[in-house]
């Protein structure tokens, strides 16, 4: 199994990674395979299913998948455009992608939520159609958003693709137990097997510029977030707290009176300030999920800013071994809020960035792969339950406790000798039962817990 780490960081729009990077991925697609059909097209259609459906407006999958419909993609979008355009689509109901006639698309019409059952492949399900003069549909495709901007057809998911399948890698480990053997094995890090993995596919020096620039968007995330004010869009009035608090943080560091726990605040407002940013459908990087994104950069940041010795020159390292901890989750278990809730998402990110630490600390790999564990297995059954389906109340204060999980995680790890009761893959498969197991109520529908018992209006 190969998980590049560009496919679990990857840079994208928030609020969601399943819900908004992953309709326009779709949307994208589409366009393509129509691109190289023979018909005439004069018009498009869609319908989006499960979560999609129920959560869909709070993450704005309806303007992701009107702006992806439209020709815009993650690699072209800019907000005034984008608002521009969603203006003008509503204004004369078409839209004018590259390579196509100008194409009906009518937002109130044409794109349907289904609030029936979920499409049988995944939760996060979405029909696109493409229709011809009369309105009849002549070609259709069905995706699944399958978490973390990954998006499968029909076609692959009932074939299983769920990852790589280009050339074998000199390190592919499919288990915690296989990456532990082949590190034992061979006296590598988890870090430069991944990187061995990584560079016989692409050149050592584009990987580096892209671990550079990950590192980048994800650090100019969180100094955006810590600068920004105001109320957050969707409707729960929601106010930014990050800047607030980092300001009071600044003033009390001045005055050498903060408190020894006071460093827990320092990690929650580098992630919650990620997160109201994603939250504003500012530029953020999966981490492995939009919804969980804030807690491997505040972690990476906590270490630069407060570990005696730190050096960004590890940066590479941290992210390096954190992808492979997500891919080995991706590959065994869910990244997917709507798959398995939020131990999915937060719980994963937690893990990685657990192992990353450990890593950049001087961890063995058994106590990476213990760091691992001890972060994913304190979040097993975390439901996902976002008030009014906005990924708000409480998905960003959560991630400035899953960052302060992940850095206590690490910490415990460092502080034994790598073995322990429980092992990661042990974890991992506990919370594909779990997530099996949960209610759909609590697996991003808001449907249940906190989405109900609040008032969102």
């Amino acid at each position: 199994m190969f998980l590049s780490v560009f496919d679990m960081f990857k840079v994208g729009i928030g609020p969601s990674s399943s819900h908004t990077i992953g309709p326009m991925v779709a949307a994208t697609r589409f366009l393509d395979q129509l691109r190289a059909q023979p018909f005439k097209i004069a018009g498009l259609k869609a319908s989006l299913h499960g979560s999609l459906a129920f959560t869909g407006v709070g993450h704005a999958t309806d303007r992701a998948v009107i702006l992806g419909l439209s020709g815009m993609s993650l690699d072209t979008y800019g907000m005034a455009a984008a608002e521009a355009e969603m203006a003008r689509i509503k204004a004369e109901e078409t839209v004018t992608p590259d390579g196509f006639d100008t194409l009906r698309f009518n937002p109130k019409e044409d794109l349907l939520f289904d609030y029936g059952p979920a499409l049988p492949g995944h939760a996060n399900g979405m029909i696109l159609h493409a229709t011809d003069a009369q309105g009849d549909t002549i070609i259709s495709q069905t995706y699944y958003s399958i978490g973390g901007g990954f998006v499968l057809t029909e076609e692959e998911l009932a074939a299983g693709k769920n990852a790589d399948d280009g050339a074998p890698v000199p390190y592919p480990f499919k288990s915690a137990a296989e990456m532990l053997k082949m590190a034992e094995t061979t006296g590598k890090s988890i870090a430069e097997m991944k990187r061995a993995n990584e560079v016989s596919r692409i050149p050592h020096g584009q990987l580096d510029s892209g671990l550079s620039r990950i590192w980048e968007v994800m650090n100019s995330c969180i100094n955006y977030g810590l600068e920004n004010e105001g109320i957050l869009p969707g409707g729960l009035n929601v106010k930014r707290r990050a800047k607030g608090i980092h300001d009071a943080l600044q003033a009390e560091r001045g005055l050498n009176q903060s408190a020894p726990h006071t460093i827990n605040d320092w990690m929650s407002v580098y992630a919650m300030a990620v997160n109201e940013e994603n939250a504003a459908g500012g530029q953020v990087v999966t981490a492995p999920t939009n919804g969980a994104a804030g807690v491997v950069p505040a972690t990476i940041r906590y270490y630069l800013d407060h570990v005696p010795g730190a050096t960004i020159s590890k940066v590479g390292d941290f992210l390096l071994t954190a992808s492979a901890i997500g891919g080995l989750v991706k590959h065994n278990a869910s990244i997917s809020g709507a798959e398995c809730g939020c131990q999915a998402e937060v719980g994963s990110a937690a893990a990685m960035a657990a192992a990353g630490l450990a890593a950049v600390m001087g961890g063995s790999p058994e106590h990476v792969e213990n760091a691992a564990e001890i972060a994913l297995e304190h979040h097993l059954g975390m439901t996902c339950d976002p008030v009014r389906g906005l990924v708000q109340v409480p998905c960003i204060e959560r991630n400035g406790l899953g960052a302060i999980k992940a850095v206590s995680a690490a910490s415990l790890a460092l502080r034994g000798d790598g073995t322990h009761m429980v092992p990661l893959d042990a974890a991992i498969e506990t919370m594909r039962q779990t997530g099996e197991d949960m209610s759909e109520k609590y697996k991003e529908t808001a449907l249940g817990g906190l989405a109900v018992n609040v008032p969102n209006c």
